[in-house]
């Protein structure tokens, strides 16, 4: 498909189509985690056909002090336990001294946790000891965020890690290959630039979407 056409008209449609390709791994067992926000609505359309669970593993960008949008890592929970990836790369670069940094750390806990407690609305979170997990997102650019959903994931012991993404940079798709057992990357364009490149309508998704998604496959 040429990188001028968007392949999805929104995130539900991505979905579907990643359920599709995910046909294979439909089992009772199965839990579907989203990253909030947008991965969420993408993984709801995946759990539901394949029979899995619903559920969240939340996620925040450390960004830079001085440059918010430059990730210098991130930090995901699926429990109790928080686990941090750093961009030693960008680190190197912009010279974020450890106090910086663990300051940034301490603040996006708080907010991870906030978030957390917003969205689970007192539903505790999916035991994954020995089951098939698939981690979805809308998408991969810089993979800090997944990586860190990752690392959170695998503390858990799951039978087996999946990552699937409707749209992602070639580079880091390929990348995650070493790190999981499985990836599915429905749309990785030579010219990728950013996620929303994939989509027609990427509007930013909302907490309320979010909750109203988990309450339904709670229901």
């Amino acid at each position: 498909m040429a990188a001028t056409i968007k392949p999805f008209r929104d995130r539900t449609e991505a979905g579907r189509a990643l359920a599709v390709r995910l046909a294979g791994h439909a089992s009772p067992d199965l839990v579907v985690l989203g990253l909030p926000r947008g991965g969420v609505v993408v993984a709801a359309e995946v759990a539901r056909p394949l029979g899995g669970r619903l559920d969240i593993v939340v996620v925040r960008k450390l960004g830079v002090p001085w440059q918010p949008e430059l990730a210098m890592g991130a930090i995901a929970a699926v429990d109790s336990e928080v686990e941090t990836i750093r961009e030693e790369r960008v680190l190197g670069q912009v010279q974020v001294d450890e106090a910086a940094f663990a300051r940034a750390r301490e603040r996006e806990i708080t907010e991870l946790r906030r978030r957390e407690d917003a969205y689970r609305q007192g539903r505790p979170p999916t035991p994954l000891d020995g089951r098939p997990v698939v981690v979805v997102d809308d998408g991969l650019a810089t993979g800090s965020t997944m990586r860190a959903a990752v690392a959170a994931v695998r503390r858990q012991q799951p039978a087996r890690l999946t990552v699937a993404v409707p749209v992602g940079s070639p580079r880091v798709c390929t990348a995650f290959q070493d790190e999981v057992d499985d990836v599915v990357c429905l749309w990785a364009p030579d010219s990728f630039s950013a996620v929303g490149q994939g989509y027609e309508d990427f509007r930013a998704t909302t907490d309320d979407e979010v909750r109203d998604a988990l309450a339904r496959a709670s229901a």
